[in-house]
C-alpha cells in the first residue's frame, strides 16, 4: 500500500492518465518496445507470435522500459485462444463437457504457469457468461455451458488456479452475456433478465467470484435495463447504456451492492457496442468517469490520451476519480508482486515449463475426454476402412476471427493414414453416391468475433444452390462433426450421426479420430442442449 501511494503521488498528471490504458500489441518486439517506451501505459495485451525466444526477449525488455511495472495480459481461453507456443488445451465448453473440476484446475494451472513463464501476469478469463441464447456466435465455445452450477464450479476452479500461479483472473462479461444472441463487437447487447432472475444467475456467479477473491472484472458493452429502471422508471434510453459507460452498473451495482473493490477494466473500446453510444470524444472519457479503472485497447492511444486530458481540463473527469483509478491499477500490480525484485523471464525456465512433456500428457488425457457423441441412430460408428473405405468430405475449414481464409482441418489426412480413401469436395465436383461409402461433414467455427450468426451455409459449402439442397445421408452412411459451435443440428436435424468436439486444435482432431475409430470411448457429456429445445434433431 505504501508503494502504491508513493508511486501514484510521484506521477505527473500525464503519466497518471497513461496508466489508465491497456494497449493491444500485435507488432514485432521492436515495435512493442517503442510504443511502451514512448506512451508508458499501465499495461499491454500481447498477441504472441510462435517465436518463444523472441517473446522471452521482449518480456525481459518490458521490465526495463518503464519505471512502473507493466500489466501484461492475454485472453487465455484455451484451444486457439492460447499461447501459440504453449501446450494445446481444451476451451471452456470442452472442459464443461468433461465436467471434472480437477481436470479444469489442472488445465488452468498449465495455462497459468506457462503464461507466467513468459512474463504474462493477467488474463481476461474466466468467462462466466451462459449459453442461453443458442444462436450467440460470441458466447459459443467461450463459456462453460448453460448450467449455472457447472459454470460456477469451473469458473471458480480457474480463478483459484490462475491466481495461485501469479496470473490475475478476470470475470467477464459484466453484467452478464448469453441471453442476447447478438455480438457486442457490433452492437450494445442487452441482458433482458429481471433483477430476481439476474440475482439467481449472474448475480450469484459474480458474488461467488468476488467472495473467492477474483482480482478484476471486465465491464462490457452490455446493458442491464432492469436495474436501471428499478432506480428510475423514466430512464428511457439510459436504461440501455452499456455497462462500460454506466456509473449505475459499475459503482451502484458492482461496487456498492456486490462489494467488489478490485480493478474494473472495460471491454475493448473500439467495439461498436461502445461506439454505437456516441462519438469517441464524448464516450472515451466516460469509461473512466463511469467507474472503469482501465481503458482496454485504442486505435490511436495518443488521441485517446488527449481526450482524457480535455475531460480533466473541462471538469468532466475529476482528478479524484483519476487518482482512484490509478490507485487500483497500481494495487493490482502490487498484489501480483510486480513492484518487487522478481526473477526475469528466461528462455531456460520457459523451455522447462512451456509445452513440457508433463503438460502435454496432462492436456492430452483431458482432451481425450472431450469428444461428445450426440447421436448415432444408424450405428455408423466406429468407422473402419474395411466397412466404409471411400470417404467424401465436405468441410468449410477452420474459420478464425483474424485469418482471412479458412485453414484446412487435418482430420482428412489422418483418415487417409488409417487406410481410408478420402476425397475432399470442391465446388463443381460431380458427386454420385455409388462412388462413396461414407459422407463426412466437418465444421470448425469456434466463437467468432463480428459474426452475427454461425450456421451451415449449404450453398457456400457445396458451391451451388442445387448442391445446397442435396442430402446424401439416405444413400450412404453420414457423420457430422463440429470442432466448435455445438448447434449445427438445428440446420441438419436428420443427419444420422453427430459429434461435438468444441475445439479445432490439432490435439482435439487427434482425439476425435481415436473416438470415431473406436479406440477411445466418447466420454464427453453435452454442456448445452445440442438439439436447441427441439425433438426433431434426435431422430
Amino acid at each position: 500500500m505504501a508503494w502504491v501511494a508513493a508511486t501514484r503521488d510521484s506521477l505527473s498528471p500525464r503519466d497518471k492518465l497513461a496508466q489508465l490504458f491497456v494497449l493491444l500489441e500485435r507488432g514485432t518486439p521492436q515495435e512493442v518496445a517503442e510504443e511502451v517506451r514512448s506512451f508508458r501505459p499501465g499495461g499491454i495485451t500481447r498477441i504472441y507470435s510462435d517465436d518463444l525466444f523472441a517473446e522471452i526477449a521482449l518480456a525481459r525488455d518490458l521490465g526495463t522500459l518503464s519505471a512502473i511495472p507493466l500489466l501484461v495480459s492475454a485472453d487465455l481461453e484455451g484451444s486457439r485462444m492460447s499461447l501459440p507456443f504453449g501446450t494445446s488445451v481444451p476451451n471452456p465448453l470442452g472442459l464443461a463437457a468433461i465436467d471434472d473440476v480437477e481436470a479444469t484446475s489442472a488445465i488452468s494451472t498449465i495455462m497459468a504457469r506457462e503464461a507466467h513463464a513468459v512474463g504474462l501476469n493477467w488474463s481476461f478469463t474466466p468467462v462466466i457468461d451462459m449459453n442461453a441464447a443458442w444462436r450467440s456466435a460470441i458466447v459459443g465455445t467461450r463459456s462453460y455451458g448453460s448450467d449455472i452450477n457447472k459454470v460456477e464450479r469451473h469458473a471458480l476452479a480457474q480463478i483459484e488456479a490462475f491466481q495461485a500461479n501469479g496470473v490475475a483472473a478476470t470475470v467477464k462479461h459484466w453484467p452478464g452475456e448469453g441471453y442476447d444472441d447478438r455480438d457486442q463487437h457490433l452492437v450494445t447487447t442487452v441482458n433482458p433478465l429481471s433483477m430476481p432472475e439476474w440475482e439467481q444467475s449472474f448475480g450469484r456467479l459474480y458474488r461467488k467470484a468476488i467472495e473467492n477473491g477474483v482480482l478484476s472484472v471486465m465491464s462490457a458493452h452490455i446493458a442491464l435495463p432492469a436495474f436501471v429502471l428499478a432506480l428510475d422508471p423514466d430512464a428511457g434510453a439510459e436504461a440501455y447504456r452499456p455497462a462500460s459507460l454506466s456509473k449505475v452498473l459499475n459503482e451502484d451495482l458492482l461496487r456498492r451492492e456486490l462489494g467488489f473493490n478490485g480493478l474494473i477494466v472495460s471491454d475493448a473500446t473500439p467495439m461498436a457496442g461502445m461506439g454505437d453510444w456516441g462519438p469517441r470524444d464524448a464516450v472515451l472519457p466516460e469509461v473512466i468517469i463511469s467507474g472503469c479503472d482501465l481503458i482496454l485497447f485504442s486505435d490511436d492511444p495518443n488521441a485517446d490520451l488527449m481526450r482524457l486530458v480535455k475531460a480533466v481540463a473541462d471538469g468532466r473527469l475529476s482528478q479524484e476519480r483519476v487518482d482512484e483509478a490509478v490507485t487500483r491499477v497500481l494495487a493490482l500490480k502490487a498484489t501480483l508482486g510486480l513492484h518487487r525484485d522478481c526473477p526475469e523471464p528466461s528462455i531456460e525456465t520457459a523451455r522447462h515449463i512451456v509445452a513440457s512433456e508433463e503438460n502435454r500428457l496432462i492436456a492430452e488425457r483431458a482432451t481425450a475426454r472431450v469428444p461428445t457423441l450426440v447421436k448415432d441412430v444408424r450405428h455408423i460408428l466406429p468407422l473402419s476402412p474395411h466397412k466404409t473405405p471411400r470417404v467424401l468430405v465436405y468441410s468449410s475449414g477452420v474459420i478464425l476471427p483474424f485469418v482471412p481464409q479458412p485453414l484446412p482441418l487435418s482430420l482428412p489426412e489422418r483418415l487417409e493414414r488409417e487406410g481410408f480413401i478420402v476425397t475432399v469436395f470442391t465446388p463443381g465436383m460431380e458427386v454420385s453416391p455409388k462412388d462413396f461409402d461414407l459422407v463426412l461433414y466437418l465444421f470448425a467455427e469456434e466463437t467468432l468475433l463480428t459474426r452475427s450468426r454461425i450456421f451451415i451455409d449449404w450453398t457456400k459449402l457445396t458451391g451451388s444452390v442445387f448442391g445446397a439442397m442435396q442430402r446424401f445421408w439416405h444413400d450412404m452412411p453420414a457423420l457430422m462433426i463440429s470442432f466448435g459451435y455445438p448447434y449445427y443440428l438445428h440446420d441438419a436435424p436428420r443427419v444420422p450421426a453427430y459429434v461435438n468436439a468444441y475445439s479445432s486444435s490439432e490435439a482435439m482432431q487427434a482425439a476425435v479420430l481415436e473416438a470415431i475409430m473406436g479406440r477411445q470411448p466418447f466420454s464427453g457429456t453435452s454442456p448445452v442442449d445440442p438439439f436447441v429445445g427441439s425433438e426433431q434433431g434426435k431422430y
